[in-house]
């Protein structure tokens, strides 16, 4: 009797299992050295995933920083292309105006100074900018023009159209750099 009354209470505490021992002991697949080891591995792993995370993150940080500095760089040097070009012009007035200290011809100095502009005009046009040509007697246009008065319209249909200018105005490309200033007809 005493070994059924020993069976009784092995049974007995073997039913008393905590709860993740019930657990383990209902899946029979882990014991709780097992769990644990799964438990270091999903640890180790959301290190792992944490510093590829922060690795990505600081890889970001030094490309956007990075980007960002070459194009305030890109942007300061923009212009060196264009600048090297006017040089030459520069120089040239500097000469153009040594010599008109001592010419005495205003035509030779009027055609110096031709030089000199024709000369810029074609750097400028090289680089796209280009002028606003025979804007007179053609509609106001409110997109690439400035109305800066208006005055009675010499006939009917100068009304609303371009009578003179008094500022060229200049495209580089599609892009207005600066609006033509302009009398129109009322």
């Amino acid at each position: 009797m005493e070994d059924s009354h020993q069976e009784k209470q092995e049974t007995e505490a073997t039913q008393e299992l905590n709860p993740s021992e019930e657990l383990l002991s209902q899946e029979g697949e882990s014991s709780p050295e097992e769990l644990l080891s799964q438990e270091e591995k999903l640890v180790a792993e959301v290190a792992e995933l944490k510093e590829k995370y922060l690795r990505l993150y600081s890889d970001f940080e030094n490309f956007r920083k990075r980007t960002a500095k070459e194009r305030i760089d890109l942007i300061k040097t923009a212009s060196e292309e264009v600048l090297k070009e006017l040089i030459p012009v520069v120089d040239d007035f500097e000469r153009a105006f040594k010599a008109a200290e001592q010419e005495v011809d205003a035509q030779k100095i009027r055609e110096g100074n031709q030089l000199i502009f024709h000369k810029l005009v074609k750097i400028l046009e090289s680089q796209g900018l280009k002028s606003m040509e025979n804007l007179i007697g053609n509609p106001f246009n409110p997109d690439t023009q400035e109305a800066i008065t208006q005055i009675p319209a010499p006939s009917e249909e100068m009304k609303g159209s371009v009578i003179d200018v008094v500022e060229k105005g200049y495209m580089l490309g599609d892009k207005v750099v600066r609006f033509a200033k302009v009398v129109t007809g009322a």
